[in-house]
């Protein structure tokens, strides 16, 4: 029996718990990519990100943002609720340590658990950050793996001795906390030294008694924002209604020249940043662009909260592409897109169907199954 419980917590089910040895090195990307491999084996797969660190609202609950991908990419049939039961507020930690309620909390993971299991013949659970995160109040990564009976895998960077300096720290919290590991995912590897990471890697997690199951080779585009996820992070004006915000922003290029040097940065993926008041470059991206080509720039950003002329403006309106409008100036928006933490979105169709190839040819998914 659980704890604090009066019935027993499914335990048939399998499920694999994803850690990773920092944040952002790429949990969702994995996950993302072994639901689709995994569904070779098991046709229904639930999936829970039990403590949400970034979320969206919906329907006035907090549903974390990976949960709400998860549930757009693989239609889970299951409450986004139960997929995303804890967001850690600002004031969470604080109200914990006030007053602790682990044990409460603990039902509602649990609970949400059995309830994405239910009908189901696999569950991938995803982290949030290294095997410590959560520590705080009571929830650990390591712990909360401990609470699902889920196996782990840890994701972590390419790389040899860093990675693996990291993965021994993660690698004991788990093990304190009774928690077999699988294995390991490297992500994001240079592509012409896959196979000499791999192999080396490999000598080195078998000495500390782990299996490497996969490196992932770095793809660019994986890393590149939309235009849309600029708009919301900068909390930018839009100035035209082009047909789409999901082109990727390829190169950033901060409009400092005049505008017959500036024609030759006019090109696809890159999105021009210059202040509100240099019309004379929007006048000429404007002209320049073909709205038919599929070779258009990403955007343009304006800049200083400088709003262009009624003229200017019109001229904007008919323009293919996006055209922002941000109250900084030109060099803090080019610092706050290079700075941008980059996560696959539901639209990023193109991101998605690579990843799904990636780690199908990159990660022995038949050695996940069997290790379960």
């Amino acid at each position: 029996m659980i704890a604090g419980r009066d019935f027993e917590m499914n335990a048939a089910t399998p499920r694999i718990f994803i850690a990773a040895t920092r944040q952002n090195d790429g949990k969702t990307t994995v996950s993302l990519g072994l639901i689709a491999a995994l569904q070779k084996f098991f046709p229904r797969i639930g999936y829970i990100k039990p403590v949400g660190q970034r979320f969206v609202e919906i329907e006035e609950q907090k549903i974390d943002e990976d949960t709400v991908l998860m549930d757009a990419v693989y239609r889970m049939n299951c409450p986004l609720v139960d997929m995303s039961p804890i967001a850690v507020e600002p004031d969470f930690t604080r109200k914990y340590l006030q007053a602790a309620n682990n044990d409460a909390l603990v039902k509602k993971i649990q609970g949400a658990f059995d309830r994405v299991a239910w009908e189901k013949d696999f569950v991938l659970c995803e982290g949030s950050g290294h095997a410590g995160v959560g520590s705080v109040f009571d929830l650990s990564n390591a712990r909360v793996a401990k609470l699902l009976g889920a196996k782990v895998i840890i994701v972590s960077q390419g790389g040899i001795g860093k990675p693996i300096d990291e993965i021994s720290l993660n690698q004991a919290l788990f093990e304190k906390e009774d928690v077999e590991i699988i294995g390991v995912i490297l992500n994001k590897v240079l592509g012409e030294k896959v196979d000499y990471i791999s192999d080396f890697a490999r000598r080195g997690l078998k000495r500390k008694g782990l299996d490497l199951l996969g490196v992932l080779p770095h793809e660019q585009i994986l890393c590149n924002p939309s235009v849309e996820l600029i708009l919301e992070e900068l909390h930018a004006e839009l100035l035209n209604q082009p047909p789409n915000l999901h082109a990727l922003v390829d190169d950033v290029v901060v409009g400092a020249m005049s505008a017959q040097n500036a024609i030759q940065f006019f090109k696809r993926g890159i999105l021009l940043i210059t202040p509100g008041d240099r019309e004379d470059l929007v006048l000429a991206a404007g002209a320049t662009t073909n709205p038919n080509s599929d070779d258009k720039m990403a955007g343009i950003i304006l800049t200083g909260g400088l709003r262009p002329t009624a003229a200017v403006l019109k001229a904007i309106q008919a323009m293919p592409v996006p055209v922002l409008l941000a109250k900084a100036d030109s060099y803090e928006v080019a610092s706050k897109v290079h700075n941008l933490i980059v996560k696959t979105r539901p639209a990023d169709a193109e991101k998605i169907s690579l990843i799904r190839d990636i780690v199908a040819k990159n990660v022995n998914v038949k050695k996940i199954v069997d290790a379960l």
